[in-house]
């Protein structure tokens, strides 16, 4: 098998969400869902429904989402619902709370640290996916990426404690051990890879770059300049493309961002995913423009 493909543009525009999706060659079918982060309340810096419309209107996508498992705009449904209709998603796409009414589970029995998932129960009812992410940093992982948007973001409110637990129902999210949380993401990242197979293919957007997540009512502004849009089919390679592209670059605030993570040890995600046989970080970039 050779080296994983990753598909590169410098041109920041829908239409190149488009592009990238074509390139890959995967063609999502039947009933599609489009995960991406809704953007908490407050936040400047999470993707807009206008940048990302072209592509979910080209796979005919929904947009999921589930609730969070902190106090804030997203922590229910009803006002999980509210934040998409004032961010717009719900003025251009239809959208699915994916744990509004119950939570299913899936099996990781070779998970290091968690054996099982909790995800919002209406993800039984897609075919097929497309993880739509925001490549940023995070004050907890260090980075967000795909295997972030698969694992955290794909959890239902109750599953996202139980990764940042390590597995622990009764834990406290801030007081649980850091680097278990990072393997713990990469066990639950691999039961959503393991349900849609070949049926789910990545985009990461390399823009407005904070140390921040979209998951921050006060986030911190960008750090360093847009460097682009990356496609793949495989979510260790993307992100993995990412760091590189960061950790490369001569933009000034790139070391803040690397500091961010490296202090969250971050690369310990990636690695765990490759361990978890979810990928690869030996890849190939191909540009596009």
């Amino acid at each position: 098998m050779g080296k994983a493909k990753v598909y590169f543009t410098s041109k920041i525009e829908g239409e190149s969400l488009v592009r990238l999706y074509n390139a890959i060659g995967v063609k999502l079918e039947g009933n599609v869902a489009v995960k991406l982060h809704s953007g908490e309340e407050g936040n400047q810096n999470y993707m807009k429904p206008e940048f990302v419309r072209d592509v979910i209107e080209h796979v005919d996508g929904t947009v999921v989402e589930c609730n969070t498992a902190y106090e804030g705009a997203r922590n229910t449904t009803e006002k999980h619902i509210e934040l998409m209709e004032k961010h717009g998603w719900s003025k251009y796409f239809h959208v699915d709370i994916l744990d509004s009414d119950s939570e299913e589970v899936l099996e990781n029995p070779n998970g290091v640290v968690i054996k099982k998932n909790f995800i919002g129960a209406k993800m039984q009812n897609y075919d097929s996916m497309l993880v739509l992410s925001h490549f940023k940093g995070h004050p907890m992982g260090g980075f967000g990426g795909a295997i972030k948007n698969l694992s955290i973001g794909l959890a239902s409110s109750r599953g996202k404690n139980y990764i940042h637990c390590s597995g622990d129902e009764n834990g406290n999210m801030m007081e649980a051990d850091h680097d278990n949380f990072l393997r713990s993401m990469a066990d639950s990242a691999k039961t959503i890879t393991d349900f849609y197979q070949d049926k789910i293919v990545y985009i990461n957007a390399m823009v407005n770059m904070s140390v921040d997540c979209d998951c921050c009512h006060i986030a911190e502004d960008p750090c360093m300049k847009d460097i682009g849009i990356l496609a793949s089919t495989d979510p260790v390679a993307l992100d993995q493309a990412c760091i590189d592209l960061v950790y490369n670059s001569t933009d000034p605030g790139r070391d803040t961002l690397v500091e961010r993570i490296e202090s969250r040890n971050g690369l310990l995600t990636i690695a765990s995913a490759e361990d978890q046989k979810m990928g690869s970080r030996e890849y190939e970039l191909i540009s596009i423009d």
